[in-house]
Formats: C-alpha cells, sequence, structure tokens
C-alpha cells in the first residue's frame, strides 16, 4: 500500500505535519510511514547514539499508538534511517511510491533540529512526488478553510489547479485564485487563463474567489495576500522540472518554502496529479 510519507523531528512541527498527514492519508485511503531520520555524530560514542536511537523508537512508537486510532483505511508504521536527512526522505517516498510527503519546518525542540529552512528546500528538490511543508507554531486547530493558487502566466503555473483542488476536496475549503501581473500587455492573456482556472473549479465543484494583483516580487506578493484572507495553503511549483530542481530550486519557490508561516505545497511540474494516483 502507497503511504505517505511524514518526517519527524519530534518537535511541534512535525507533530502539527503528522495530524495533518492522518486527514490527508483517510481521504487518499493510504497508510502512513513515520521516518526519523538519524545523522550521524563524529562528537558521540556508540552508547550515546544507541541511546539516542532508542529514544526516538520510543517516541516514534508512542506517535503510532496515538494516532492509529484516528486512521481509517491503512496504518501508521515507522522506521530510522541513518543518513542525510533529504535524500534518505527522497528514498523512502521512492521506494513506496508515496502521493505526498509531509514534513515540519524549523523544528527546534532541543532533540534535534533538523527541518530548518534548508533542510525542507533540500527535502523539496529531492522529493519524487508533492510535498506539504508546515512551519512550527502553525495553528491547525480551525479546519484548512481558505487555499490560495497562484496563476501568472508561464508555462506550469495551471499546472497546479488539480492538485489544488484535491486538496480542497479533502479539507472542505475555498480556493482563492490570485492573478498575478507583471506587465499591462499581459493582461488578456491572465483573464484568459483565470477564466478557465474558474470554470475548472466550477466544474469541481470547488467554491472559489478570485482575483488579480500586478507584482514585482512575486513572493512577497503571494504571500502578503495570503495573509490578507488568513490562508492556511499555499500551492505552488518549483517551476523546474525534477532534474533541474535537484541542482537549483526556483527562486520563487525557495522563498516562499523559506518565508511562509502558512503551510506550502509544493510540486514539480511532473508531480501534477500525483496525489490522486
Amino acid at each position: 500500500m502507497k503511504s505517505v510519507i511524514v518526517g519527524t523531528d519530534f518537535s511541534n512541527g512535525s507533530y502539527v505535519a503528522l495530524e495533518i498527514a492522518v486527514d490527508i492519508a483517510n481521504k487518499l485511503k493510504t497508510g502512513i510511514h513515520l521516518l526519523w531520520v538519524r545523522k550521524e555524530k563524529k562528537l558521540l560514542n556508540g552508547e550515546q547514539l544507541e541511546m539516542t536511537t532508542h529514544l526516538a523508537e520510543d517516541k516514534l512508537k508512542a506517535l503510532c499508538e496515538k494516532h492509529q486510532p484516528n486512521m481509517l483505511h491503512g496504518t501508521i508504521e515507522w522506521s530510522i534511517k541513518v543518513g542525510k536527512v533529504a535524500g534518505c526522505i527522497a528514498e523512502e517516498a521512492q521506494k513506496e511510491d508515496s502521493p505526498m510527503i509531509v514534513i515540519g519546518t524549523n523544528g527546534a525542540s532541543g532533540f534535534e533540529k533538523y527541518w530548518m529552512g534548508s533542510t525542507a528546500v533540500r527535502i523539496v528538490q529531492e522529493a519524487p512526488c508533492p510535498t506539504l511543508t508546515i512551519r512550527e507554531g502553525f495553528n491547525f486547530h480551525k479546519k484548512l478553510e481558505n487555499i490560495v493558487v497562484p496563476i501568472r502566466i508561464n508555462a506550469n503555473s495551471r499546472q497546479k489547479v488539480g492538485p489544488a483542488a484535491q486538496m480542497a476536496a479533502i479539507f472542505g475549503s475555498q480556493v482563492h485564485i490570485l492573478g498575478l501581473l507583471e506587465s499591462a500587455q499581459d493582461a488578456m492573456t491572465l483573464r484568459t487563463y483565470l477564466k478557465q482556472v474558474e470554470e475548472f473549479f466550477a466544474n469541481e465543484g470547488i467554491p472559489y474567489h478570485s482575483c488579480g494583483r500586478r507584482y514585482e516580487n512575486y513572493s512577497k506578493t503571494v504571500l502578503d495576500y495570503a495573509n490578507s484572507v488568513n490562508a492556511d495553503l499555499v500551492v505552488i511549483n518549483t517551476e523546474q522540472d525534477r532534474l533541474i530542481a535537484r541542482l537549483f530550486l526556483g527562486t520563487n519557490a525557495q522563498q516562499i518554502v523559506h518565508n511562509s508561516q502558512i503551510p506550502v505545497l509544493c510540486l514539480h511540474p511532473e508531480d501534477i496529479g500525483d496525489i490522486a494516483r
């Protein structure tokens, strides 16, 4: 059975990520693979490494026991890998043909501090599937009500619409379509794009609101708008296919992953449709 991969460092952000992953897995009728990656630490001796591993095992078992009753279809399994965080998570997702990776960012639990912004970006770069990043401190006790989908004039922009609709269906959300205009001469083309996107959401029965904005700084405009509508999720793409993204994640995507206080669903162009495979 395909599983949603959840990376954990036992911080509050990773605990929220697991809660969200349970909802996603239930909708997709799949399980969850909870993964902790142990970095080799030269300053720790064998006994200290063993103690750290046993502590992690206890925490992983406790998390599985806590959340398993909320799983409607699959099970929550856990494992420990040794190596680089991004590589281990990507390898596991590839092996399980995972529909999504869910991670918490900026973990600062004192146990480990793996999920800093740079690591989140590396996970997005390496990921063989869509990646949902959730910053420490995000309040997910309320429903995921508002999803922002930025649309501009480029080859890949509209490809994120399908996965956004799938997430909206999972959580019963309203979609906010944000048309982004860099030059006035592109206004008619952008309006055509927005019309197509609006028709798609209407046909899917997804409630939506549509508006346009001029921009100079793409990531700032997207995040400012997301904050203004009290968004709970921003859906973006990497602007690069996965092969190129492994070397260079698009500047806009990198800035949004780094700076967003709101969860971000990041997709490589060829990932489109992977969520509901």
